[in-house]
Formats: C-alpha cells, sequence, structure tokens
C-alpha cells in the first residue's frame, strides 16, 4: 500500500524497505563512530542508498540516506540524515562546471532534495551518490591517515592491500574527488576502498554489513601491518628531564601553568579548555622529535580545523621552575602568533575569510600534558581528542616511512575555505556566558544550586562545590554531562579544600572566570544564646570562607588576564538590624564589605567584585530547612509553613523570594551589560525599606 503525501513529507518517515535501509545504516554507523581509532567526533560520513515509494508518483524511487553536514557518526540518529534523489545528484555530473568552482556544487545538493531532504547535505555527499555502490563509508582512522600521510603511501598502499585498495593522491573534500573515487570503483571491480592521500579511508560493499567488514578489514590490516613491520622507537627515544613527572606533581604543576596557558589561548577571544595526560600524549612529548614533528601540524582535514595548523610547545623540560615556563610560554606565545599571522597573509587572497584568531588551540607542556582549546568545553576535548589521533598518526607514518601531510598551502584551502566559514556563520549566536567557568560554592541545594543551573543555562561551564560530594555530583549531573558541568568536594573553611577544587576546575575546564561565594548557614540565636562556637561557625564558613575563595580564585583570575567575576550572596541582614541574630547579620556585614574592599583592589586587573543581597529565601533554601525558618517564625509568632508568605506580606512589593529570583541577579550582574560596574550589593528582597542602601 502506497503511502500518504502528508507521510512521507517526513524524511524520518520510510516504507518498510526503507525503514531497514536506514535502520542497517544507524547500527553501522553507530558501531563504526564508536570507537576513536576507527574515526573521530564529527568526522567521516557513512551512506546507503535503496529504494522508497515516491509520494507523488506512487512509483519507486532510489534514495541516497547519508550523515549530514556536522553530524557525528557515534551518535547519529535517523535525523542526522540527508536524505537525495540519486538520480538527481548523478545528473549534477553533467552541469558540473570543473574543479575551479566544484563548491558551486553543495549549493546545487539542494535542488536533489528528497521532500525536505533531512539534515543539510555534506560535502562529502557526492562521493558517497557517485560511487557505485549501495553501500559506502568515508572514514579517519588512525592506521589509515598513517599511511595516507606517509611519504611513500602509494608504495605503502600496494605492499599492503596489493590491488583491493587503490591510492587515491590528495585532493580537496569535494565533488571532484567524489567522481575521482567513483572512476576508481568503475575501473577496479576487484578493490573494496581506497587510502585517499593525506585524508583517510574510503571503503563500499553491497550490503550495510559488508561495507563495515571491508572499513574494519582496511583499518585492522593497516594495524597489523605497522606493528609488524614498524619501527619500536619511531619517535626518536627520550630526552632527559623531559619525562612525565609523577602523577600528583604533574596535575600540580598542570594546575599552576593552566592560568598563563588559558589566557595564551583566550588572547584574541575567549575559550574553554581540557587538559589531557595521557600516556600517548606524555610519550609523545618526551620524545627527541616531539617538536621537530609537532612543527610538521596535522594532515586531515577534520583534524587541523579543531587543532589549528600546528600547536603550541613548550621547548624546556619539565624539571624547569613553574616561574620558567610561564616566561617562556610568553615568549613563545609572541612567536606563534607571527608566524601564524605569517601564515595567515602567505596564503590569504582578497576573497578568503579575516583571520580567526592568531593564538594556538593546542598547547603541549613537556612531562605535564596538553591544554586544549575550544568555544565550550565539548570542543576543548574533542580538539585534545584530535591531536591524540594526529599523535597516532605520526607514529604510524614515522613507523614505516616519513610523515608527510598535506602542504601548507592545502591546509590554508582548508582551514579557510569559503565553505566552512559559511557553516561558522550559520551558527546560532552564542549565549551571553559562553565561555565562561563558573565555580559556586554551596550549590548542591538552594540558592547555590539555582544559580548554577542558571549559569549553565545561559552558557556557562559550571563547577559546583559542596561538603557533601555525592550531593554536588547529583546536582552536576542534573545540569547535563561533565561537559557542562562538574561536582567537587569543599569546605570553605579550608584553604588547602579550596585549593583543591580550585586545581578540578583548572584541570577539568582550564580556568575560572566567574566565582560565587554561596556557601553558608545561619543560627537564629539572641545575643545571650549565641556561642563563642556559633559566632566562630558563622564566620569561619562565610567570611573567612568567602576570604579564602576571593583569595584563592583571584590569583587565577590574575595570571589568566582576561578579567572575571567574584559575587557574593550577603544578605539583607547585612545592612538591616533584626532581633535573634547577631552572629549571622555580623558575619553577612563582613561579606559585604569584602565586596567594596576586593572591588577597589582588584579592579585593576578587570575583575569586578559585586554582592546580592537576598532575603526571605525560604522556598527550597538549606537554610531555612536545617533550623533557621523555625527559629525565625518562632521569633515572628507564625507558623513555619507560613514564613514564605509572611516575609511577602513585609516587603513592598508583597512577593515572595524564591531562590530562582537571586540565580537571575547573580546572571544579570556577570553579563556584558553590567560591564562598568563593580562594588554594587543588588537587593532580592521584593523591596525592604529598612534595607535600602545609603
Amino acid at each position: 500500500m502506497a503511502h500518504t503525501l502528508e507521510a512521507r513529507v517526513d524524511p524520518a518517515t520510510h516504507g518498510t524497505d526503507a525503514d531497514t535501509t536506514i535502520s542497517a545504516l544507524i547500527a553501522r554507523s553507530n558501531a563504526l563512530g564508536s570507537d576513536p581509532r576507527i574515526t573521530n567526533y564529527a568526522g567521516g560520513n557513512t551512506s546507503a542508498k535503496g529504494t522508497d515509494t515516491d509520494p507523488v508518483t506512487g512509483e519507486p524511487v532510489e534514495l541516497l540516506w547519508v550523515k549530514g553536514s556536522g553530524g557525528d557518526l557515534g551518535t547519529l540518529t535517523p535525523t542526522g540524515l540527508a536524505v537525495l534523489r540519486v538520480d538527481r545528484v548523478r545528473a549534477l555530473q553533467d552541469v558540473y562546471p570543473g574543479v575551479e568552482r566544484e563548491d558551486e556544487m553543495v549549493a546545487a545538493f539542494d535542488y536533489t532534495l528528497h521532500g525536505k531532504g533531512g539534515a543539510a547535505p555534506s560535502i562529502d555527499t557526492a562521493m558517497h551518490a557517485l560511487v557505485d555502490a549501495a553501500h559506502v563509508d568515508h572514514l579517519h582512522p588512525d592506521a589509515g591517515i598513517a599511511i595516507a600521510t606517509a611519504a611513500d603511501g602509494p608504495t605503502l598502499t600496494s605492499t599492503i592491500f596489493g590491488d583491493t585498495v587503490v591510492w587515491v593522491p590528495w585532493r580537496r573534500p569535494g565533488f571532484q574527488l567524489g567522481l575521482d573515487i567513483a572512476a576508481i570503483k568503475r575501473d577496479n571491480p576487484q578493490a573494496i576502498g581506497t587510502i585517499l592521500g593525506g585524508h583517510g579511508i574510503t571503503a563500499w560493499g553491497d550490503t550495510s554489513a559488508e561495507a563495515e567488514a571491508n572499513s574494519r578489514w582496511i583499518i585492522d590490516t593497516a594495524e597489523q601491518y605497522i606493528a609488524e613491520h614498524g619501527k619500536a622507537d619511531p619517535f626518536g627515544g627520550s630526552r632527559a628531564g623531559f619525562e612525565a613527572l609523577p602523577t600528583e606533581a604533574r596535575r600540580q604543576r598542570a594546575a599552576a601553568l593552566a592560568p598563563t596557558i588559558r589566557g595564551i589561548a583566550g588572547h584574541d577571544k575567549p575559550m574553554v579548555g581540557h587538559f589531557t595526560d595521557s600516556d600517548v600524549v606524555l610519550e609523545f612529548l618526551a620524545s627527541s622529535r616531539a617538536e621537530e614533528l609537532a612543527a610538521l601540524g596535522t594532515s586531515c582535514p577534520d583534524h587541523f580545523l579543531r587543532t589549528k595548523v600546528k600547536p603550541l610547545i613548550l621547548d624546556l623540560p619539565a624539571t624547569a621552575s613553574v616561574d620558567e615556563q610561564t616566561a617562556r610560554l610568553h615568549e613563545l606565545h609572541e612567536q606563534y602568533r607571527a608566524d601564524y599571522q605569517a601564515y595567515y597573509d602567505r596564503h590569504a587572497n582578497p576573497d578568503s575569510p579575516a583571520i580567526r584568531g592568531a593564538d594556538p588551540l593546542i598547547v603541549l607542556v613537556p612531562g605535564v600534558g596538553m591544554f586544549s582549546y575550544g568555544k565550550d568545553a565539548q570542543t576543548a576535548r574533542v580538539a585534545g581528542e584530535f591531536y591524540v589521533n594526529a599523535i597516532n598518526v605520526m607514529r604510524g607514518a614515522e613507523s614505516l616511512s616519513t610523515y608527510a601531510p598535506i602542504d601548507e598551502a592545502e591546509k590554508f584551502r582548508i582551514e579557510y575555505w569559503a565553505l566552512e566559514e559559511a557553516k561558522l556563520q550559520r551558527m546560532p549566536a552564542p549565549k551571553k556566558l559562553a565561555t565562561r567557568i563558573a565555580l559556586v560554592t554551596g550549590a548542591a541545594s538552594g540558592i547555590g544550586k539555582a544559580i548554577a543551573k542558571r549559569l549553565a543555562a545561559e552558557g556557562a561551564a559550571v563547577v559546583i562545590a559542596d561538603l557533601d560530594l555525592a550531593k554536588a555530583q547529583d546536582a552536576a549531573a542534573e545540569i547535563g554531562n561533565t561537559d557542562r558541568a562538574i561536582g567537587v568536594a569543599a569546605n570553605v573553611t579550608s584553604a588547602a579544600e579550596i585549593e583543591q577544587a580550585i586545581q578540578e576546575t583548572l584541570l577539568h575546564f582550564g580556568g575560572l572566570d566567574l566565582v560565587v561565594n554561596n556557601a553558608g548557614l545561619s543560627l537564629s540565636k539572641s545575643l545571650l544564646e549565641t556561642t563563642e562556637q556559633d559566632w566562630d561557625l558563622q564566620h569561619d564558613v562565610m567570611a573567612k570562607g568567602s576570604f579564602l575563595v576571593s583569595k584563592a580564585a583571584a590569583k587565577v583570575l590574575i595570571e589568566q588576564g582576561l578579567g572575571g567575576d567574584i559575587v557574593y550572596i550577603s544578605s539583607k541582614n547585612s545592612v538591616f538590624a533584626g532581633p535573634n541574630n547577631i552572629a549571622y547579620s555580623a558575619t553577612k556585614a563582613d561579606q559585604a564589605h569584602q565586596v567594596r574592599l576586593l572591588a577597589a583592589e582588584l579592579g585593576e586587573h578587570g575583575v569586578r567584585v559585586n554582592g546580592i543581597n537576598p532575603d526571605g529565601v525560604v522556598r527550597g533554601s538549606g537554610i531555612f530547612a536545617s533550623g533557621w525558618g523555625a527559629n525565625r517564625a518562632k521569633t515572628y509568632g507564625i507558623e513555619e509553613q507560613d514564613l514564605g508568605a509572611f516575609y511577602a506580606q513585609r516587603t513592598i512589593l508583597k512577593r515572595e523570594v524564591v531562590p530562582e529570583n537571586v540565580a537571575n541577579a547573580v546572571y544579570a550582574i556577570c553579563t556584558d551589560d553590567f560591564s562598568h560596574t563593580t562594588g554594587l550589593h543588588v537587593p532580592v528582597d521584593a523591596g525592604v525599606a529598612a534595607a535600602f542602601l545609603r
């Protein structure tokens, strides 16, 4: 029975044959994409051809389902597929204007879509459509790229695979490459795939299972050949003093260098970072040829789009002091910027996109590890994963031959490709707190949790610090995965625990921009009932705790040189005198004056310090739930459950204050809308005249 037109307009809805084809394609894609040795995040693409019913004619039509632009094989779903008519894509060969104008063919794909077409077709669509095979895989396996970037790649391809896999000289992805591979498939009926010079592999099959098996055979065969015939020490052996530091010393050094390195990577535009100290990275950085090979840069287009053409590598041993390494990193940064500007100037033409910044995205520190950067935590993490791939590629190529990536001019053509620029321009505008890294204390519940959620919703990477690690991690999990938020343990009365929390922040997200001093507690007692222990406890947690957190954070903010925000969650009681809370109100007044003092001191570093003065936040408040609410209700002679309404009625606006109201104020004060504001206290109390600031 034919499908209705309404059903067929939805590219995710298919008949039985189409459903089977798509299901097999998704399963194959996920299996291949989940293994980092086979392909990297958002790299490569897969496709399947099959028939479905044309909703207009009711007749069968041959379709191509192919991973759409920007999708990831490991997490691909049917909605991530582009759906095109095979006959119409192949008909584009008749109007192809030649390699000099091949970029025009991407827009032409719009005229070949089936129905709404699903996801946007990628630049590699021609490869999948034009090759005469039902199923096609294009992947970026480390072993495959090692052969593809070897100086004698054509000979190695023949030696390793015979005539089963055919060498294709480097060509930038596009319509012409699709024509080239289609011709190879046609002229070499015995072949199951190709090695794409400087790029990766392509394989095909009559069934989905056969295509996957062929892809895996090429990869496994290349890996086995490298293992059996490769040199034992392709990176040239270790350098004295450049070996990996012990784990704890390594992480401490990484945290000490992280603010400086983030300032380097974020010189032109802010970046989120990620730290990696895997064995692969440390072994490479300890080798005698690390600097020589790193200077050659990466090769696979997907690699250097995320890592730039080459990294910045520190040329000092791990035994050098932090001060020596910091000074040298600044010198190398200036050299890197000059070199990158020269690279851009050598190859740019009047039509080239503007330079996107001259700072490194990968910074390598021997004995310590790798810092990678991007527009968000996921992009930064993935950039590091890509450079690990690049190290593996260099190892494989040098094991068998000489690593010979594509030349600089071709790298520039990829990095500043008009099609890539158009893709960047189509991306949604970043949220206001994108690239900002926030640490919120006491954030496993109540006001702190609401603040953490609001900051994350506005694009910040968030670290939730709390006495209870499990609760902190649970609160972080509510926000999302570890690319969005993590939970750490921290008792703010302990300088050592605060340092540890900030170290975890630096190692996970690469830096720190925004600190919210929220941790607190309260005991509602009269003067005569307040003990010395009561006084010390509240002052230790809030006055001393805020001081310790701000001191440790300010060191990072100053070293980064990127400015930042410190926000104190103080209280209406910092300026209002009420009964039975002498210790709480006094310590809140202490916090309020810390805001003014630090605003005056840190302003020269671009660090803004502001405070929020909430009042009567009963709902969701950890403080009120722990006994403060009952005591305040007793003081006012009301039932505890009526406390929120009671507080609301005594305000000018007659509104109850909830944690989200405080979170909104924190968010607002940290945006560029308040770029010229510091030393301010913002009341979030629905209007309490007695607490008006004077």
